[in-house]
């Protein structure tokens, strides 16, 4: 089972403000380069869509209103979700803050069937968060998702072993896992634009044109997918980056972003209770190098241990920012970090009595953060010193 939540960042929003319910919102930037994070579903039917810039969006929905985004909200409410998953089987693999895969062959016998299991989840995902969540069921991990996806908003659609084929064949081969742009252009080329004809190509000649990825698309194609739902699995990293409305040199505004970035990703790491060794420091840089292409660089170092303090993370990536921004001009900056591990008790990056006030002040930081929003508190260094 494949459970995806509907518009998730918006409907979170029309949710909280009920002026917002059954209008066009769209949740990311309004500045020249700012970008479309989602849209609720009475924006996209004029074409406004995710990852979208959001001059164009504003164009396409001149009446669309602009939220910027709540991310601490979001994920306070993706904790609310996991353990209705949860109330079904055990098995969940979270993918991001609004979908996840959920494996209930052993469940069937408490349940019923995949499908009454289905309505049972969205019933109590509504109880619970008065969201919607869209259900797809099949009997791979891909299946699940394109049903998913193709029953939204607020569905569910379950495609039997039997018929997986035929549910496939009609389908865009943009559809399979693996198939972005590039690769549906060269298979567009070679005739190939729906998953059926790709199901029909000989196996030797996807090898031949694309590799070990040929190999993977043929077997798509045909409905197989080995993968399972892995419910220990651990996310990776936690990031936040943002693009500036102009280009930036080193400065105060530069290095408050960058400390800012950091403390939001320490509040969500310790909001999950885990750290993280490796601190990323991503610029994107203002030289064009083609059409909507900037050069990205990435720089990071990994602590003796793992962190989510703010301040350790911010003073790694002024680090990080100090030793490669010498004349150099950004339109974006990140901060991410990885190599991470649950919340194994007490560390010791600094003294036991430093390490104690710190976390005291993170506790305090986030009960206020908690009741009258992230931005009611910052530090006041800067971390450079």
């Amino acid at each position: 089972m494949h459970a995806d939540m509907d518009a998730f960042y918006a409907a979170v929003e029309q949710r909280d403000r009920r002026e917002l319910r059954g209008q066009p919102v769209i949740v990311g930037g309004t500045s020249p380069r700012g970008v479309v994070l989602t849209a609720s579903y009475e924006a996209r039917v004029y074409g406004v869509h995710s990852a979208m810039p959001g001059v164009h969006a504003r164009r396409l929905c001149p009446h669309g209103i602009f939220v910027p985004p709540r991310m601490q909200r979001y994920a306070e409410v993706a904790r609310q979700i996991r353990p209705v998953f949860e109330e079904f089987t055990p098995l969940v693999e979270p993918l991001s803050l609004d979908e996840a895969f959920l494996d209930i062959g052993a469940s069937l016998r408490l349940f019923g069937s995949a499908v009454a299991i289905g309505r049972r989840l969205k019933q109590r995902v509504r109880a619970v968060t008065d969201l919607a969540v869209s259900v797809g069921i099949g009997p791979t991990k891909m299946v699940a998702k394109i049903a998913s996806g193709l029953c939204k908003p607020d569905g569910l659609l379950e495609v039997p072993a039997a018929q997986v084929r035929a549910f496939l064949r009609p389908l865009p081969v943009s559809q399979l896992w693996g198939v972005g742009p590039t690769t549906q252009a060269v298979l567009a080329r070679a005739g190939i634009t729906t998953i059926g004809a790709l199901a029909d190509a000989a196996p030797e000649t996807l090898e031949r044109r694309f590799g070990k990825l040929g190999t993977i698309l043929s077997a798509l194609a045909q409905g197989h997918d080995g993968r399972v739902v892995e419910a220990d699995r651990q996310r990776k990293s936690y990031g936040e980056e943002q693009t500036f409305d102009r280009d930036l040199r080193d400065g105060e505004r530069l290095r408050r972003t960058i400390s800012a970035h950091a403390e939001a990703v320490a509040r969500r790491l310790r909001a999950d209770g885990c750290r993280g060794r490796t601190v990323t420091l991503k610029l994107k840089l203002a030289q064009r190098i083609g059409p909507g292409k900037y050069p990205v660089l990435t720089r990071r170092v990994t602590l003796p241990a793992p962190v989510d303090d703010g301040k350790s993370i911010a003073d790694a990536a002024l680090a990080l920012w100090r030793a490669v921004q010498p004349g150099r001009t950004v339109r974006l900056i990140g901060v991410s970090v990885s190599g991470i591990e649950g919340d194994g008790g007490q560390l010791s990056l600094f003294g036991r009595h430093d390490l104690q006030r710190r976390a005291a002040l993170n506790a305090a930081v986030d009960a206020l953060a908690a009741r009258f929003g992230r931005n009611i508190v910052s530090r006041g260094g800067l971390g450079d010193s």
